[in-house]
This record gives C-alpha cells, structure tokens and sequence, in this order.
C-alpha cells in the first residue's frame, strides 16, 4: 500500500499559489518538490482538502494543475477510500514512449536519426574503451558469442540478432558509467526497431558485415584504443544508415 508523505499544510513545502499565475505556479511547485525529492515514488501528496488551504486555490484549479501532473507522468490520481494523488514520476517512460510515436510516425528523418546516432555511438563507445574493466569486456564477449551462433543460424535469425545488437550497444553505454548516455541509448535502441523493419530487411550480407563491425569494435574496446572504437563506431552506423536510405530510394510497387 502507498504510504503517505505525512506532508501537511505544516509540512509541505509549498507556498500560496501567486495569484497572477496561479494554476501554472500549483503545477510548478508540486512538479519541483517530486523532482527535487522531497516526495519519492509511492508517496502521496497531502489531500486535495490539504493543498487547497495551502496554495489557497479553489477546487477546480487544484484538480486541474492535478491532471497536467498526471499527463506529465509524474502522478496518479486514485480513486476510493484511500485514494488521492501518488507520486510515480515515470519520466524516463514517458519519454521513452514519446520518442517511439516519433519514430513510428517518421517524425524523425533517417539523416537525423544518423547524425545523432553517429555522433552519440562515438562518444558512448570511445569512452567505454577508456572505461572498461575485465567484466565489462567479458559481458561484450558474451554478447557476440550469441551474435555469432545467430550469424551461424543464418538468415532466419535476423531479428534475434538484431535484438543481440541491441543488447551490445547497450552494454557498451553500460560502462561509461554515465547515467545519461545510459538512458538515451536505451531510449534510441528500445525503439528504433520500426525503421528496421522497414528500411533494413534481412539479408545475409549485412548480418554478416554487422557481426564483422562488433568484433572489430569489441576489439578496440578491449585493447583500450578509444579513437579507434570510437571511429568503428561511427562508420558502423554511416554503413547501416546508407543501406535504409538506398532501401527508401528504391521504387515501391
């Protein structure tokens, strides 16, 4: 069961909402104590009774900032007994879902998809070649043992090599250590599936040049050369971003 903050109109560290702005400072204030950590995920904020005195707003306003909250990911209104607004802070789902709209719906472009992902695959993966212990590279290896018997299984077990490349790029962010290039390479590689299933089809050549490209970034990794990595890297991505522009150039019929 969720507990209570015990925050109350005492407690709370939220002020009278300002006047001249008063849903948009209710939204403001509540949005800054989840993220600052003065309630944690679980929590609920005090009840509606509770933070109307506090903020000195009416109902309607109060629910309403309520609900922005709650599409924003950062709440959930509960409804019964021992209902009221719980802090989830979902962030990084909600935006992880945003950036898959954005992709399913092409709103993001193949050139931009490469741009970014050249310059954040180099980065990540030339740092990781700076970072990495033992077990990091062990957990590469690993990785392309099982891309490696996939190769071996041949052109029907495209996807699940795909799926191992993913697993890969993702550990390579893994040991930079950094949280933030941790996330953003799972938010990409987490859904950039439906450009691959449009722009990329299976096709043997490529499975194979793909396993060529992370051994031979493995390789740097492991030996420590974070120019090197860093470069395989980027041409890894230019390679397979030149295959999906010349599959989305051909004639459909």
């Amino acid at each position: 069961m969720p507990k209570h903050s015990g925050l109350t109109s005492k407690g709370a560290p939220f002020r009278v909402a300002r006047q001249s702005r008063i849903f948009q400072d209710v939204v403001d204030q509540i949005q800054e104590a989840i993220l600052s950590g003065e309630f944690q995920r679980g929590d609920m904020l005090p009840s509606e009774r509770e933070m109307r005195e506090i903020f000195h707003v009416s109902r309607g306003t109060l629910r309403e900032a309520l609900r922005v909250l709650e599409q924003k990911g950062l709440i959930e209104i509960r409804l019964g007994v021992n209902g009221g607004a719980m802090v989830t802070a979902a962030i990084a789902e909600t935006m992880t879902e945003s950036l898959g709209l954005m992709l399913r719906f092409r709103k993001i472009s193949l050139d931009h998809l490469q741009e970014f992902r050249e310059d954040i695959e180099g980065i990540v993966t030339a740092k990781a070649a700076d970072r990495a212990a033992e077990a990091d590279v062990a957990v590469l290896r690993s990785l392309l043992a099982e891309a490696e018997a996939h190769v071996a299984g041949g052109i029907s077990e495209w996807r699940a090599f795909l799926n191992v490349d993913k697993k890969f790029h993702q550990a390579v962010a893994r040991i930079t250590g950094n949280p933030i290039y941790i996330f953003i390479h799972n938010m990409v590689h987490d859904n950039i599936q439906p450009y691959y299933d449009t722009f990329l089809p299976p096709d043997q050549e490529r499975l194979q040049q793909n396993f060529r490209d992370l051994k031979e970034i493995l390789a740097a990794v492991e030996s420590g050369d974070a120019d090197q990595a860093g470069d395989l890297a980027r041409k890894h991505i230019w390679r397979f971003n030149e295959y999906m522009t010349k599959r989305r150039q051909e004639p459909q019929g």
